[in-house]
């Protein structure tokens, strides 16, 4: 059976595992995928795929692992904190990606009117904050 990234994201889980989830319905969709595969704990990967026409209002961190950003079209700039006090931007566009550390807190502005992102999140323990 064929999903769409965009509207069925992915749990990698132990043992290469794949599951993929049901549709992406917003914020509180998170806290339903951590109660159906938080037991995977941080070896559990969230792959989803995101259309943005507008820059983040929030930050947010990954305290269990790296995540990777892939930019599939578009442009924008990634704002890190790392755990070490310090800050980088990242400049993406269409085929380039980034690494977000675990322990950084990251955001994106958007320098196109809309832009695509291929996400790969070490999801357990992620935190959010307004920006």
């Amino acid at each position: 059976m064929a999903h769409r990234l965009d509207r069925h994201p992915i749990h990698i889980g132990p043992g290469a595992r794949a599951v993929p989830q049901p549709p992406f319905t917003g914020m509180d969709w998170y806290g339903d995928y951590m109660a159906r595969h938080g037991a995977d704990g941080a070896e559990g990967r969230l792959v989803s795929q995101h259309v943005f026409t507008e820059s983040w209002d929030s930050w947010e961190m990954h305290p269990a692992g790296d995540e990777v950003v892939l930019m599939l079209s578009g442009e924008g700039v990634l704002h890190q904190e790392l755990a070490d006090g310090s800050t980088a931007e990242v400049r993406l566009v269409a085929g380039e990606y980034a690494v977000n550390p675990p322990g950084a807190w990251h955001t994106m502005d958007l320098i196109s009117a809309e832009a695509t992102a291929l996400f790969i999140t070490a999801g357990l323990g992620t935190e959010h904050r307004p920006r």
